[in-house]
C-alpha cells in the first residue's frame, strides 16, 4: 500500500462506480509530504506511487515558488493547474495542509468539493486518536466518506 491508501486505495468500493470526471485525491501535509492518495476512476489506472510522491513535492515546491512570485499581498500560490488532458486544482487550508484533485479538464471547478473533503479530513481524521499529524493517513472511515462524497 501507498502514502494514506488504506484498504481500497485503488478507488472506491469494488463495483461501485465513481463519476467520471475526479481521477485522484491526493493530501499533501505542510512540509510537502504525501500523506493520503486515492484514485476513483474504473477507467484509467491508478497513478504509480512513486509518481504520486513526486507530483506531491513537485506541487508544493512550485506553489511555494508561485506563491512568493506573486505580487499581491495574501499570496496563495496555485489555485489550479490546466493541461489539455487534465486539471489539477488545490484548496490550501490555514494550516498549509494542500488538498488537490487531478480532474479531467471539463471539470471546471472543485472548490467545494475540496472544502467538503477537508471538513470530512477534520472530522474523520483530525478527531481520530490513533492518528499522528504528517503521518500517512489510514482510516477507512474517512475513505468511505470521500468515495460516498465524490458519487454525489
Amino acid at each position: 500500500r501507498g502514502a494514506g491508501e488504506g484498504e481500497g486505495g485503488e478507488g472506491g468500493a469494488p463495483g461501485a462506480a465513481m463519476p467520471s470526471g475526479c481521477l485522484t485525491l491526493f493530501i499533501i501535509n505542510k512540509a510537502g509530504g504525501l500523506v493520503y492518495t486515492r484514485h476513483f476512476s474504473q477507467d484509467i489506472p491508478p497513478i504509480k506511487l512513486n509518481d504520486c510522491l513526486r507530483l506531491a513535492s513537485t506541487f508544493h515546491s512550485m506553489h511555494a515558488i508561485a506563491g512568493r512570485l506573486t505580487p499581491v499581498r495574501q499570496p496563495t500560490g496555485i489555485d489550479v493547474l490546466e493541461a489539455d488532458t487534465f486539471r489539477l486544482q488545490c484548496f490550501q487550508t490555514p494550516t498549509a495542509i494542500k488538498f488537490l484533485m487531478l480532474s479531467e479538464p471539463r471539470v471546471l471547478s472543485l472548490d467545494t468539493l475540496l472544502r467538503q473533503v477537508y471538513a470530512l479530513y477534520a472530522d474523520y481524521v483530525l478527531k481520530n486518536p490513533f492518528y499522528e499529524l504528517d503521518m500517512p493517513i489510514q482510516c477507512e472511515l474517512f475513505n468511505k466518506q470521500v468515495d460516498a462524497l465524490i458519487a454525489k
